[in-house]
């Protein structure tokens, strides 16, 4: 009886470990050079500026040794004109905001695009994609306008959240809908015609059936969107009042305000990276599933 384990030959052996060790050493030199930064990052928040500028390389001794591991994060703290930790939260809410309008806006516009055909449907697929074209310098002005004009008829809108959360919707919607369009119109439309035959409404179609079928793409669109939100730092330096200010804003300042205190750099750095991390590594499964999704039909 022949074995169902067929021998591959010994030179087919190792072309194959041999093309696989390149592709492996190649993604290994990528990963080190992705991970490194954020592993020394995480390292010098907890040295004093001795210890980083003397050995930046090294583990933390001085701090651990005397039982103040945690001294650059309390140096932070105790700044209550320009706390990192407040800037956090403001930078959460307010990209949080952002998202959540993005995603709930952008899949309902997705959707219509999707599934309707209209007369103007690639003008307005055409002006989304030339919107994306227009820099944030080019609009700074005419929107401080707007939110100044909006600001004289709310009492207590200027320097607010709102500020800015307004602007970013408005400019980072077109990807959005755009990239929510393109995986939408990939969805099997059977499934929405044997619903709408068991009677289901359109609204309930949109909630029920498509938007689970999307949930990859929303989560990779929706990453990929609050990374935007939470690095900008031209739109919150324009509209924001000085508590309202995000983490990103006052991280640039550190320097300034605490005369090159590189721990405190480095730990506001670390408090700056961690929650996109964090949100990376809980949603990864779907980024990858968003990413590919759309990339064989069948």
């Amino acid at each position: 009886m022949e074995s169902k384990n067929k021998l591959i030959p010994v030179r087919g052996i190792y072309r194959i470990k041999g093309s696989k060790l390149i592709t492996y050493i190649v993604l290994s030199l990528w990963a080190i050079t992705t991970i490194a930064p954020l592993v020394w990052i995480f390292i010098n928040a907890f040295k004093n500026n001795d210890e980083i500028i003397g050995s930046a390389f090294s583990l933390p001794k001085a701090y651990l040794d005397s039982g103040t591991i945690f001294q650059n994060f309390e140096t932070l703290k105790r700044f209550s004109e320009n706390n990192i930790f407040r800037g956090f939260k403001n930078s959460l809410i307010m990209s949080g905001s952002t998202l959540l309008l993005i995603l709930i806006l952008g899949s309902m516009a997705a959707f219509v695009l999707a599934r309707f055909k209209f007369r103007f449907t690639k003008a307005v697929k055409a002006y989304l994609v030339a919107s994306m074209l227009i820099p944030q310098f080019a609009v700074i002005v005419p929107n401080f306008v707007i939110m100044k004009n909006i600001g004289d008829i709310f009492e207590g809108f200027q320097g607010s959240y709102l500020t800015v959360i307004i602007p970013q919707v408005a400019g980072l919607m077109n990807f959005a809908i755009l990239m929510l369009t393109s995986f939408m119109s990939g969805l099997p439309k059977e499934l929405e015609e044997a619903a709408l035959i068991d009677g289901c409404s359109i609204p309930g179609i949109f909630t029920r059936i498509t938007i689970p079928l999307t949930i990859p793409a929303l989560v990779s669109v929706g990453i990929m969107e609050f990374l935007w939100s939470y690095n900008d730092l031209l739109t919150p330096l324009v509209y924001l009042s000085k508590r309202n200010m995000p983490v990103t804003v006052l991280i640039s300042q550190v320097q300034s305000l605490y005369s090159t205190d590189y721990g405190a750099m480095m730990a506001a750095i670390f408090i700056t990276v961690l929650p996109v991390l964090i949100l990376y590594f809980i949603s990864q499964e779907y980024v990858i599933k968003g990413m590919t999704a759309g990339a064989v039909k069948g």
